[in-house]
């Protein structure tokens, strides 16, 4: 059905628990987005906890302390913040593609398969029985063991032993400079066993899932989201069958699910919602979860929410569904950079999620 950009926004904003219902906790934001990038820690960590109805930054450690948020690379060679009970099956969607288009760069390293099989063996023994260690132990670890990781070698050997299931990461670490970080575990140990899913029953999930947190968004989305194939989203497409319906905006269909779309007209957009202004964090899913990009930022605005085209996100304003500033966090405080001035209502609303900023930072 034809629609307005606005609906769209809304609809998004609603998929992601930016506005309307919130989530109670961070595992649940987790499960509703199924991932929600995790390269920055900090920011990843405020991305949880502005979706829910007021978890703090304790509450956010506390949740990857217990297990009950994972972070691995489930896709795109990207960090992502995942559900335990999803990144197996996830895992078993994307994997052969990754590591199939990482040969050339092992070859560069001159990574064997037995340099792999003899980090896994290592780390295996280290960690098996619930131990944990952090990045720079391991390289020590690995170092001791005879494997030389130096060069990008030892963030290789990570990556690939959690692309290929072994390993995620877990507890909250103090990195050297007092902030937390993670710690590597093994991903049997903190991972239920995977659903028993056939190859096409997985991609339907992929995109569902995809779409409960994200959508509308278009097939070209999803494919860029997964690095997947558009053969694997016409067949997740087609699996899923009514679930799923459509909406046109400027020409362009957007698939989303037919739960949201119910959910949009049963609970008409109220006041607050109208108004309200959010501080979205770095490398947040609300901008980087879609290819195109065009419906919530104008062009002439990319370079300052990315200086340089460096791959280096800023924190975002959104207003109304679109972005119209950037911000800078110094501990607990927010200083707004607007692309321009922003009425009396706007900045009101600003100053409000500036508020709710500092509260989450300092609990």
């Amino acid at each position: 059905m034809p629609a307005r950009r606005s609906d769209l926004l809304r609809l998004r904003r609603l998929a992601q628990a930016i506005d309307g219902p919130r989530e109670p906790d961070p595992a649940s934001v987790a499960r509703r987005l199924l991932a929600l990038q995790g390269q920055d820690f900090a920011a990843g960590c405020w991305a949880l906890a502005l979706r829910t109805t007021g978890a703090t930054q304790s509450d956010v450690l506390a949740a990857l302390d217990a297990g009950l948020v994972i972070r691995s690379w489930p896709m795109r060679g990207t960090l992502h913040f995942v559900p335990p009970e999803d990144l197996r099956w996830m895992l078993s969607v994307t994997t052969d593609r990754i590591v199939a288009g990482l040969a050339r760069r092992q070859q560069q390293l001159e990574l064997t398969a037995a340099d792999f099989a003899r980090a896994a063996d290592v780390v295996t023994a280290a960690l098996t029985g619930g131990g944990s260690i952090g990045r720079a132990e391991l390289m020590q670890l690995w170092e001791g063991a005879g494997l030389t990781t130096t060069g990008q070698r030892g963030y290789h050997l990570i990556y690939f032993l959690a692309q290929t299931g072994l390993l995620c990461w877990g507890p909250v670490v103090r990195s050297a400079n007092g902030n937390p970080t993670q710690a590597l575990v093994l991903l049997d140990e903190w991972a239920p066993p995977p659903p028993a899913l056939e190859p096409d029953e997985a991609a339907a999930r992929f995109l569902l899932r995809y779409l409960e947190g994200h959508g509308p968004a278009t097939v070209k989305d999803f494919v860029w989201w997964t690095k997947g194939t558009v053969a694997l989203a016409k067949t997740a497409r087609s699996v899923l069958g009514d679930a799923l319906t459509t909406l046109e905006v400027d020409g362009v269909e957007y698939l989303l699910t037919a739960e949201l779309a119910d959910r949009a007209v049963s609970a008409p957009p109220t006041r607050s919602e109208k108004d309200a202004v959010h501080l979205l964090p770095a490398f947040d899913e609300y901008l980087l979860g879609y290819q195109d990009r065009t419906p919530i930022l104008d062009d002439e605005h990319w370079e300052l929410i990315v200086p340089g085209n460096n791959g280096i996100f800023q924190p975002i304003i959104v207003a109304a569904g679109r972005v119209v500033g950037t911000w800078r966090r110094e501990g607990g405080r927010v200083t707004p950079q607007p692309f321009s001035s922003l009425s009396a209502a706007r900045e009101t609303q600003l100053q409000r999620s500036a508020r709710a900023y500092a509260t989450y930072a300092a609990g």
